[in-house]
């Protein structure tokens, strides 16, 4: 035997042992953790679940394999949870081992591991500690956030007046009007309903989140590093997202011309004081000009996106189910009336109009797979083992629709919310801001906006179909990231002071 094959002999079985001894430690390791469906080497099970979409995909993996399972994206194992109980568990009961923000390829391009969604360990407490706090001295979650809410309702109303019954698709606006009681908060900004430009920029961040749901989503979740280099429709959602970036960046800049630390405007001052702040005690911060505009970009995309099509999919149900209209009119107008606005403190009078708001997010279910988390250290879960570091997937989506929960958690149903008496009852499985220390920042506003919202756009206006109302298609036009609801015209038609039309 010549020296180069003595050479390449002991190569091929230098490889060919390493090989071995990878994956034989990957036969282990994936014996200890949630079974699922064997995974090819690179690709991992991206054939088995891209066909018909993710979250229709995930769905079906948790009939075989139970409410905890792994699957792989590419090489990297995540474990997916579903059902109430489970997420129950994952969520609050050992919520600490599940606390970390997991692997989200194309949220951490746009955010770059900054932002209080994104951000782990002492980092995020602080940064989370400190949003909470701001955004309470705007006004969330207290009475005074009433007033930008129902303001930005009767810039809603008038529009809509203006149309003159005219028919309308009303998803740009509602993105809009969401985003400005955010923008209000934040950077102290109103963007008018004929603005064009801002309104072509939130379009763009609606077809981003369209490009993350489609297939070309999927392969960048899977194999970003690969995906990175090639071309495609995924590389428009940095493009497009960038955009809305530099729209905070540019606002931060006119912010640090005028600022005065002593009257803060909105959240972005009180950000630049407390960086100066932490600046002059010389130690390390998590106040950095670098994460300032992916803080604001996490909580505006946040709260407007989940706000706008909850609105949305609640306008086109309205449309579907007119003898629901009719109820909610009366109790408007037997508690509220029409000589003055609704108040939050209305919503524990009104169980009708609690348990729609209720109903419509739980069915929209706007966020379904909810946001990626991690665990912070090795846990046996459900007997099995899994590693620290390891993404875990909260189907949100299973608790919204579980059926040992609700009645029919495939239809709309507002009995799901109502006793038998009629008055408003909780539901533990109602999850759809997550739940536990990572839950959504701005719940308290989103409910609130919600609430007032319908509760005056009911007030002034009938919401009719176009078409036969049981011809209205109210399930989503696209599932993935988020719950996309179909393109529909509504004709508003206004209601006189005596309730009839």
């Amino acid at each position: 035997m010549s020296d180069f094959q003595s050479v390449t002999a002991v190569l091929v079985g230098v490889v060919s042992f390493i090989t071995v001894l990878f994956y034989g430690k990957f036969l282990w390791r994936r014996s200890k953790m949630p079974p699922g469906p064997f995974p090819i080497p690179i690709l991992g099970n991206f054939l088995q679940i891209h066909s018909d979409g993710l979250l229709p995909n995930l769905l079906k993996l948790s009939k075989a394999y139970g409410p905890v399972y792994t699957v792989h994206f590419g090489s990297r194992p995540a474990v997916i949870v579903t059902g109430y109980p489970a997420l129950r568990e994952v969520l609050i009961n050992h919520g600490d081992a599940f606390l970390n923000r997991g692997t989200l390829p194309a949220a951490d391009r746009v955010m770059h591991h900054e932002g209080t969604s994104f951000t782990n360990g002492e980092l995020w407490k602080q940064l989370r500690q400190f949003s909470l706090q701001t955004l309470k001295d705007f006004g969330m979650g207290k009475k005074s956030l009433e007033d930008p809410i129902l303001e930005e309702a009767h810039h809603m109303v008038e529009h809509l007046k203006n149309l003159n019954e005219q028919p309308f698709e009303p998803s740009t606006l509602l993105i809009c009007a969401s985003s400005n009681v955010l923008a209000n908060m934040l950077m102290e900004t109103r963007y008018d309903y004929n603005d064009e430009k801002w309104m072509k920029i939130l379009q763009g961040t609606r077809e981003a989140f369209h490009i993350m749901s489609s297939f070309w989503g999927q392969l960048y979740d899977f194999f970003p590093a690969v995906m990175e280099w090639l071309p495609g429709p995924h590389k428009r959602i940095f493009f497009l997202l960038e955009i809305l970036e530099d729209v905070m960046k540019e606002s931060i800049r006119n912010h640090q011309q005028t600022l005065d630390p002593a009257c803060p405007r909105d959240f972005i001052d009180c950000y630049l004081i407390k960086m100066t702040q932490e600046n002059n005690n010389l130690g390390k911060s998590p106040f950095t000009l670098k994460g300032l505009p992916p803080a604001i970009m996490d909580m505006f995309l946040g709260g407007t996106e989940s706000t706008a099509l909850t609105l949305n999919f609640g306008f086109l149900i309205l449309m579907k189910y007119p003898e629901l209209q009719d109820k909610m009119y009366d109790e408007i107008d037997q508690v509220v009336g029409q000589a003055r606005e609704p108040r939050a403190e209305n919503r524990t009078q009104m169980p009708l109009m609690n348990a729609f708001v209720h109903e419509i997010q739980r069915y929209s279910d706007v966020f379904p797979m909810g946001l990626t988390r991690s665990t912070t250290r090795d846990i046996t879960f459900h007997g099995y083992y899994i590693p620290e570091g390891t993404d875990i997937i909260t189907l949100l989506t299973t608790a919204l629709r579980d059926p040992t929960q609700f009645e029919t958690p495939e239809k709309f149903n507002i009995k799901h919310f109502l006793d038998d008496n009629g008055k408003f009852r909780k539901r533990n499985a109602f999850l759809p801001f997550s739940a536990g220390k990572r839950a959504c920042i701005a719940e308290s506003l989103v409910r609130m906006q919600l609430f007032l919202t319908f509760t005056i756009i009911l007030q002034k206006f009938t919401l009719k179909s176009m078409m036969d109302p049981k011809d209205v298609d109210i399930s989503p036009a696209i599932s993935g990231v988020e719950n996309i609801p179909p393109a529909c015209k509504i004709i508003f038609s206004q209601r006189t002071l005596d309730g009839e039309v």
